[in-house]
């Protein structure tokens, strides 16, 4: 089928906040963070809306990585703090959280922060594949490559 050469008529996304150069910075502070820390580490980040944006798995980290990174990112975006922040909620609510994370697939537990710029919200980072302060330390230098 010829397509006409021309002006493209279909409807135009949006310029997001979430771009894929923000993200991969995001994802390279936090992977060279595990590797000060000797680990390595799986990195998702995610828009203000929870969508994936952008991935990358530790060399040496599980397959489940996957899920628990993305799901921190969700986390994190969604209630707009670091998930450290409200572990102690997870581990006193456990019946509220069971029912929310397969729903939102979110993933309780250290790990999640935030990405905000100017005061937005502009999505998630979650980090995998160490200890929970592991992965934490991993997200928090994340965020702040972007000026968290």
């Amino acid at each position: 089928m010829n397509q006409p050469v021309g002006k493209d008529k279909r409807a135009r996304v949006p310029v997001r906040a979430m771009t894929q150069q923000i993200a991969e910075t995001v994802v390279k502070a936090a992977q060279a963070k595990a590797a000060e820390l000797g680990i390595t580490m799986s990195v998702a980040v995610v828009d203000e809306s929870g969508n994936l944006v952008y991935f990358a798995r530790g060399d040496t980290s599980s397959f489940i990585t996957f899920e628990t990174a993305r799901g921190k990112a969700v986390a994190a975006a969604g209630f707009r703090r670091p998930t450290q922040e409200y572990d102690a909620h997870f581990r006193a609510n456990p019946a509220f959280w069971s029912s929310i994370a397969g729903n939102l697939k979110l993933v309780p537990g250290p790990g999640g922060f935030p990405l905000t710029r100017d005061g937005v919200m502009i999505g998630g980072v979650g980090c995998g594949g160490g200890l929970g302060g592991e992965d934490e330390l991993c997200a928090e230098a994340g965020a702040a490559a972007i000026g968290q």
